[in-house]
């Protein structure tokens, strides 16, 4: 049977987007609850995460060609494949090297898989549904990272348990593309340009002259999420937390994104994403410093982590429709991929920082530098609105 309906169309997407959040909310504690009982340094732990981001950075320079050549089904099967595949490997090649590659591999596949629903939404919906659509799209996204964690706590039953688990379900989700009635010959817009990596850069420059400032929402959102579910883990094993209490932990931040992501999205294409982002990054600098003063509660730290969750977790979907705000349609492609490099910077960035700091301060310190940068995007975020508001006076 196939489906034909934009809610189908939207169903299915935010389906397999789910299990792309699972298999990554997955991987990244796992990998460090590994590392830290084999006695890697957290700083070492940090860099080999970034493995996973680099790959999302690198493909996005290359996918708008083969996104507008080939559509968008072809794409969400060879991410698909690629990452289900790559998981089952993990047992079987046990190194750290190997490790390594195949977070690059997934951080590709996981990209190719990711930009292609994403783009496929964005340039569907109509503009006044947009940041509703995507909030939801971005539920369903936390709901899978949100679980990922508690699978990673199924390593106490032998490494290989939960890539397998997570390998089985990532088969199971992608192959719904092909429910969807039409899915074969649906691409992105075309703008009459031939696309080619010079054209990308091009497309690049004027996605960040006309909206600069929506990029670093993304950004900030791939820095905590990345070091949030690879460095705290280390973090919380060296203070004395159990790996049952960080894998409750860690997942309150997503349920905090998830129970508040639809009115917050809602809320954004009331009052403007620009005007909202504002108070949600000046209230979530205060909630990340609030835990640095809790770190050794498991209480207040499930607490916070939850309720920074509500208003941090909608950070990268309402970026992603103040993107659509500001740059011309034609681009939407291009910021789509612009947003996956921006935020792949961010988790690189991420963990190689927070794994740094708590090596450096032997575990004392952690949270603090999250509301320092929070506080940076917040004073640009506050310069592009002046900027938005000259240019549409003029």
């Amino acid at each position: 049977m196939k489906f034909t309906s934009f809610r189908a169309r939207f169903i299915v997407l935010s389906i397999i987007v789910c299990i792309s959040g699972f298999s990554q909310g997955m991987l990244l504690p796992l990998i460090s609850f590994i590392f830290e009982s084999r006695g890697l340094s957290a700083t070492l732990s940090g860099f080999h995460t970034a493995g996973l981001y680099l790959g999302v950075f690198v493909s996005s320079f290359f996918i708008e060609a083969p996104l507008r050549k080939y559509g968008y089904q072809k794409l969400v099967i060879f991410g698909g494949v690629v990452v289900a595949v790559s998981l089952f490997l993990f047992p079987i090649l046990d190194s750290i090297m190997f490790w390594f590659i195949l977070r690059i591999i997934i951080g590709i596949a996981d990209n190719v898989l990711h930009m292609s629903t994403q783009t496929w939404l964005t340039s569907t919906t109509p503009q006044h549904k947009i940041g509703k659509v995507i909030a939801v799209y971005g539920l369903f996204f936390s709901l899978g990272f949100m679980i990922g964690p508690k699978v990673a706590d199924l390593v106490v039953f032998g490494t290989h348990v939960p890539f397998v688990l997570s390998s089985v379900v990532t088969m199971m989700a992608w192959p719904l593309i092909f429910t969807l009635k039409g899915a074969s010959e649906a691409k992105p817009a075309s703008n009459n340009v031939p696309i080619t990596f010079l054209s990308t850069l091009t497309n690049f420059k004027t996605v960040i002259v006309f909206g600069w400032a929506a990029l670093m929402f993304p950004m900030l959102y791939g820095f905590y999420e990345s070091s949030l579910n690879s460095n705290f883990p280390v973090f919380a094993l060296r203070n004395g937390f159990e790996i049952s209490q960080i894998t409750w932990i860690l997942p309150m931040f997503n349920l905090g994104a998830i129970l508040f992501q639809l009115p917050i999205g809602s809320l954004g294409d009331r009052m403007g994403r620009g005007r909202l982002l504002t108070w949600l990054v000046s209230i979530g600098s205060v909630g990340f410093l609030l835990m640095e003063l809790n770190k050794e509660s498991f209480v207040m730290l499930t607490v916070l982590f939850a309720l920074t969750g509500v208003v941090c977790g909608s950070m990268y979907s309402l970026g992603l429709g103040y993107l659509t705000d500001v740059i011309p349609k034609t681009h939407i492609a291009a910021g789509n991929l612009l947003i996956s490099m921006i935020f792949s910077i961010g988790s690189i960035i991420g963990p190689v920082l927070g794994g740094t700091l708590i090596g450096v301060s032997g575990g004392t310190l952690y949270f603090s530098f999250f509301t320092a940068v929070m506080i940076l995007v917040l004073i640009g975020n506050i310069i592009f609105q002046h900027q938005l508001k000259n240019r549409m006076n003029s």
